[in-house]
C-alpha cells in the first residue's frame, strides 16, 4: 500500500532540511580561521624619506629619460638625484632656464668635473610664449658635440623647453613629425603646447646638417 505525503507535511520537511544545512554552514564557519590583515605601513616623515637615499640608492632626475647614445633628459635635478648624476659620467649639463644655477648644483658640478652650458628660454604660458630660434640653434651644437658627451639636458620639469630642443634633433636625425610630436607628449602629458609644436614644425634644420657627421 502506497503511503501519500500531504503537501503540508511536503513543506515542514523541506523547512527542516534548509534549517540543518544552515547549521551545519554556521558550524563550518565558526571554525574557519578569520583571514589575515596585513596592514600598510605608515608613510616616512620627511627627514627619514630624504635620509633613505643615503644609503646608495641611486634616484634619477623628474622626467629622466635617455634620448641617445651619451644624451640624457630630465627636469632640474636635485641634491637626491647628485649620485645617480654621477654614475652617468657626465661631461657637460645643458640647462635650459634664465635663473642662476644653485650654488649646491654648481659645486657639484665643479666636484664631478661637470662643464655647465646655459641657455637661457623663458618659460612662459601660452599665448605668451616665444622660443628663441638661435638658442636652441646654439644649444643643439653644444648637445651634437661628441666632446661634450655624456651629457643631460634639462630645464625646470623636463617638459616644454627641454622637449623642444629634443624635438629639434629628432628632425635633424630625420624622424617624421608625428613621431617628434608623440614623443613630446609623452612627457608634456596634459600640459602640450601648441607653440612648441608648431616651433618644432616650422624649425629648418638645414644650418645644422653638418653636425649630424660629428654626432655618428
Amino acid at each position: 500500500m502506497k503511503l501519500e505525503i500531504m503537501p503540508k507535511q511536503r513543506t515542514l520537511e523541506a523547512e527542516q532540511r534548509e534549517e540543518a544545512m544552515e547549521m551545519s554552514g554556521l558550524e563550518l564557519w565558526k571554525h574557519e580561521k578569520p583571514p589575515k590583515i596585513f596592514p600598510m605601513p605608515p608613510p616616512l616623515p620627511p627627514l627619514l624619506a630624504a635620509a633613505a637615499c643615503d644609503d646608495g640608492t641611486l634616484v634619477p632626475p623628474l622626467n629622466f629619460a635617455m634620448v641617445d647614445d651619451g644624451i640624457y633628459r630630465s627636469g632640474f635635478p636635485a641634491a637626491a638625484n647628485f649620485r645617480f648624476l654621477k654614475s652617468l659620467n657626465l661631461r657637460s649639463i645643458v640647462y635650459l632656464c634664465p635663473e642662476p644655477y644653485p650654488e649646491t648644483n654648481k659645486e657639484f658640478l665643479e666636484k664631478s668635473g661637470i662643464k655647465l652650458h646655459q641657455f637661457g628660454i623663458e618659460g612662459r604660458k601660452e599665448p605668451f610664449v616665444e622660443i628663441p630660434d638661435e638658442k636652441i640653434r646654439e644649444a643643439l651644437k653644444v648637445v651634437l658635440d661628441v666632446r661634450n658627451q655624456p651629457l643631460l639636458i634639462h630645464c625646470k620639469r623636463g617638459k616644454h623647453r627641454t622637449g623642444c630642443v629634443v624635438g629639434c634633433m629628432r628632425k635633424l636625425h630625420k624622424w617624421c613629425l608625428s613621431s617628434v610630436f608623440d614623443e613630446y607628449q609623452r612627457f608634456a602629458a596634459a600640459k602640450v603646447r601648441s607653440t612648441d609644436l608648431r616651433f618644432m614644425e616650422l624649425f629648418d634644420v638645414s644650418s645644422l646638417k653638418h653636425l649630424t657627421n660629428s654626432h655618428c
